[in-house]
């Protein structure tokens, strides 16, 4: 859905739609795009809800289309308009994500999931996916 400031609570930083907020329990509240389904976390959001059970529900986007975004550059945050740091997870170096340090991260479709779920996998995953300083910077 096309972003309208009336109906949206933030402009998705990747794909430009709107984003709705969602919660898990109606503990934490974060930022759901209406159209590629990224997840906005403010502060740490994310970290918080990956400990809560139950909480990748949020997450209802396919990763296949997830990441198609994934090379996408230039992400402002929706907050303040500054240039987001491209980032990956230490953990699970094959998740990419946006940071911007004032206001918060943002995750493609799928990629809270994957980033809630910590596996042995996860290296291979890193491994065929790359570093992202060398394949997006």
């Amino acid at each position: 859905m096309k972003y309208d400031k009336t109906i949206h609570s933030l402009q998705c930083p990747k794909c430009g739609h709107g984003m709705i907020e969602v919660s898990h329990e109606g503990d934490i509240l974060i930022d759901r795009c209406t159209n590629c389904h990224g997840l906005w976390f403010d502060d740490d959001e994310a970290h918080r809800l990956k400990a809560m059970f139950g909480s990748e529900v949020v997450d209802t986007g396919d990763p296949t289309e997830g990441w198609k975004w994934d090379s996408h550059s230039d992400i402002f945050c929706p907050h303040c308009s500054k240039e987001m740091e491209k980032a990956a997870d230490p953990k699970q170096a094959h998740i990419w994500y946006e940071m911007c340090p004032e206001h918060g991260m943002f995750m493609d479709a799928g990629e809270f999931k994957d980033f809630k779920d910590e596996s042995r996998l996860d290296w291979f995953r890193s491994l065929i996916k790359g570093d992202r300083k060398i394949v997006a910077p």
